[in-house]
């Protein structure tokens, strides 16, 4: 049985993950503030990416598979991340490494697609590169890059945040000529699951397989949850449609894996 290490499992990602994969695995997770109910669990262990050597966690559990889904400073993350990679090198063991769609921030004119070439105009789109391109290094059994589009779902904090602003009758900033795709929760811990079975290689685009425009997407999951007649912030960054989407080309999940924008929207409410 393969026994996981999910880094960041206290976050809506992790945790999510740690969810879908513990009735199926030895699944263990990091969190790292002091919390009641992650101190009961002994799956859980205290880690602090900032102060502490990850190797020491490493040592401890002998993961077979490390989900990268933690936050914290870029600098100690892409220290933490290149220990890893000495690690899975000398054992048993490989990582899946959460990335963005903000690898691509700085080709605007298409989709992008898996094995595209990476370029970002954002700090963090190119603290994700340089993680990632040390990983393509490596061989092709030892990672997985998983790229996400925003990501959706009942109780995300993109959802939480248009709430908020719904509830403060303030106007929801919105990019009408950014087209996009989306996805949310349930389906990514599907798919991240259905990778780990089956032993996939290579890099996955983990997002809708259609496209739209942020506006109207965000228009739309303001309906799913019952509001109409809201006022929107129109910001445009540019004349023309930009896109800032990645789909899969390469690396094509089975139908029932795959997700659509409709679909991400209707997640908004709980079923």
């Amino acid at each position: 049985m393969e026994r996981i290490l999910i880094l960041g499992a206290s976050g809506f990602i992790g945790n999510a993950l740690y969810k879908e994969l513990c009735s199926f695995f030895d699944t263990h997770g990091t969190y790292h503030t002091s919390n009641a109910a992650f101190e009961e669990n002994h799956q859980f262990h205290q880690y602090d990416i900032e102060t502490e050597n990850i190797e020491i966690l490493l040592q401890n559990l002998k993961p077979t598979v490390i989900i990268s889904a933690v936050r914290g400073s870029f600098d100690a993350q892409i220290i933490a991340h290149f220990e890893i990679i000495n690690y899975i090198l000398t054992h048993n063991c490989k990582l899946l490494f959460i990335s963005s769609v903000n690898v691509f921030d700085a080709f605007t004119n298409f989709p992008s697609y898996e094995y595209d070439k990476t370029l970002s105009q954002s700090i963090y789109g190119r603290f994700k590169i340089k993680i990632e391109n040390a990983l393509l290094r490596l061989p092709n059994d030892k990672y997985n890059i998983l790229r996400l589009p925003m990501v959706f779902g009942h109780n995300s904090p993109r959802l939480k945040q248009i709430k908020a602003l719904i509830d403060l009758g303030e106007a929801i900033e919105v990019f009408p000529n950014v087209v996009i795709n989306v996805t949310e929760i349930e389906k990514v811990t599907q798919q991240v699951h259905y990778i780990i079975n089956r032993k996939k290689q290579g890099v996955f685009h983990l997002g809708s397989t259609d496209l739209v425009h942020q506006k109207d997407f965000i228009e739309e999951v303001c309906e799913v949850l019952g509001h109409k007649n809201l006022v929107f912030k129109n910001i445009y960054n540019s004349n023309f449609d930009r896109f800032l989407a990645v789909l899969p080309k390469e690396n094509i999940l089975p139908k029932n894996l795959q997700v659509s924008v409709r679909q991400v929207a209707k997640a908004s409410v709980k079923q």
